[in-house]
């Protein structure tokens, strides 16, 4: 699991992927989320504009996980 530094209070799930550099369009998350790949914190995600808070863990199945952290 990687941690990823955040300056804000909240990030969306397709800014933060796109920030820890995991994807590089919103596109990309748009074909996981529809396959059933990503999981926030364990449970299967759907909302690509999902609100990630610090100490949410985002995983996309084969890819990874990431920590959301406040810096």
């Amino acid at each position: 699991m990687q941690d990823i530094v955040i300056d804000t209070e909240e990030i969306q799930l397709d800014q933060f992927l796109k920030w820890a550099g995991v994807l590089a369009s919103g596109g990309e998350l748009k074909a996981l989320l529809a396959e059933g790949l990503v999981y926030r914190n364990g449970e299967k995600e759907s909302a690509r504009r999902r609100k990630l808070h610090p100490g949410d863990v985002i995983e996309i199945k084969d890819m990874g996980s990431w920590r959301v952290c406040k810096g």
